[in-house]
């Protein structure tokens, strides 16, 4: 599915949306540019789930919301070992959801069947969202 996001609250409306299709154990792949709405889609992801205070971890590399919502920003990291050494590699397959910003900087340790959103910066507040 495609859609094309006008500003912020498309962008978490179609978040919001998206939600109601995952469950524990999934895991969420988000890629785009900086600034492109990644940390903006998980919020309304969250906000689904009743969740508040959405955060970017990047340089925590993870925050976690509420009991099951992990959300993972690896733009700092340059491979799949520090990931491991960090122990974030233990988190995924479990009874959570995870949400990952940057994944391609860690490949090898995410599922294979990882969901994917693709956020692309179009004109100013316009985005195009790849669901």
């Amino acid at each position: 599915m495609e859609y094309i996001s006008e500003n912020t609250a498309d962008t978490l409306r179609i978040a919001e949306e998206y939600a109601e299709t995952l469950k524990k154990g999934d895991t969420v792949l988000l890629s785009g540019d900086l600034g492109a709405g990644k940390t903006e889609f998980i919020k309304g992801v969250c906000k689904h789930f009743g969740i508040s205070g959405v955060t970017s971890p990047t340089y925590a590399y993870l925050n976690v919301y509420g009991d099951f919502i992990y959300h993972f920003d690896f733009y700092r990291l340059s491979s799949e070992e520090d990931a491991e050494i960090l122990g974030l590699a233990d988190y995924f397959g479990g009874d959570n959801l995870c949400l990952v910003e940057w994944g391609e900087n860690v490949k090898g340790i995410l599922p294979e069947n990882a969901k994917r959103v693709i956020i692309e910066k179009m004109n100013g507040t316009e985005r195009k969202i790849i669901l």
